[in-house]
């Protein structure tokens, strides 16, 4: 029965991009490792931004000085 945990900072991703994410890792798991989809859990936890530190700063702040973890 595998298990998968996300965690991600709670910056608007929407209910469409999370169902997205449960099916491709279950698709994923299925493939590589052969397992029954109807046995994959996957949970999302989203983390308040005051939460969430990355490079001694918590990523509040970091948004506040214009840094994101967007794609560039």
């Amino acid at each position: 029965m595998p298990y998968v945990n996300i965690e991600l900072t709670r910056e608007g991703v929407t209910r469409e991009q999370k169902q997205e994410l449960i099916k491709g890792i279950t698709n994923l798991i299925t493939e590589v490792l052969n397992k029954d989809p109807h046995l994959t859990h996957i949970a999302i936890h989203e983390i308040d931004l005051d939460n969430w530190g990355y490079a001694g700063e918590q990523v509040s702040v970091l948004r506040e000085k214009g840094i994101t973890a967007d794609k560039k």
